[in-house]
């Protein structure tokens, strides 16, 4: 290869490199300022799409869950995490914050989306909970198939079908999706599923069970003045 080629070469990867630079910091989400013990309010960032909050966002315990909805464990952890916020949900604000680990779950990101653009149309949990209820029947599904199913679960919840297949693709929805990855990233997540309950994080063991996570909400609720319901 001569000189003259060889310079040429080196222009177009610079060029190349640079335009991938420039893609990837396009892509990237500053959470400099965000405070991750915080509930996230609708912001240019999160393509306008604010925390989804279950109970009482101005609680002063505040249960943050960082998931991935393909991860088996945090499949497994669902049913009694539903549970005890569902139970507490006057008294507590629970938080789902979405983390997928595409490599190692390829549908994870597309179910998140699907739960985010149910929410576009008002039914976020209600989809939130369909995904991890049935996580075996989508798991292993092809990219070219997921869309339509997630699409048959909001035909059932009564969405437009249409709509939510738009915005499950749109960029809102992936802003969302990133945005919450970003903050994960900030909070050192490196797994799923993560649970921080008011600013603290909970080590799995800790909460492995629906009795031991009742507690720690129990407890946490007694340190900060609210009445636990006799329930």
């Amino acid at each position: 290869m001569s000189k003259k080629t060889w310079i040429i070469f080196a222009a177009v990867c610079a060029v190349l490199l640079g335009g991938l630079v420039y893609m990837s910091n396009q892509g990237k989400v500053d959470v400099s300022k965000a405070d991750i013990n915080s509930i996230q309010a609708a912001s240019v960032q999160s393509g306008n799409i604010a925390d989804h909050v279950l109970g009482k966002a101005d609680s002063k315990v505040v249960l943050v869950a960082y998931e991935d909805f393909q991860c088996p464990g945090c499949g497994s952890t669902y049913p009694y995490i539903k549970e005890v916020t569902e139970k507490y949900k006057d008294q507590i604000a629970y938080v789902f914050r979405n983390f997928p680990l595409a490599q190692l779950h390829p549908n994870a990101r597309a179910a998140a989306a699907a739960a985010e653009a149910a929410g576009l149309q008002g039914k976020y949990w209600e989809m939130h909970n369909k995904i991890f209820e049935t996580q075996s029947s989508w798991q292993n599904l092809s990219s070219n198939e997921r869309t339509d199913f997630f699409a048959g679960y909001a035909s059932d919840l009564g969405l437009n079908k249409d709509t939510f297949k738009t915005d499950m693709t749109g960029a809102p929805v992936n802003q969302k999706i990133s945005y919450d990855q970003a903050i994960g990233k900030k909070a050192n997540i490196s797994s799923t599923p993560t649970l921080y309950l008011n600013g603290k994080i909970l080590e799995l063991d800790a909460w492995s069970s629906v009795d031991k996570l009742d507690q720690l909400i129990v407890d946490a609720m007694k340190a900060n003045g609210i009445t636990v319901p006799e329930l």
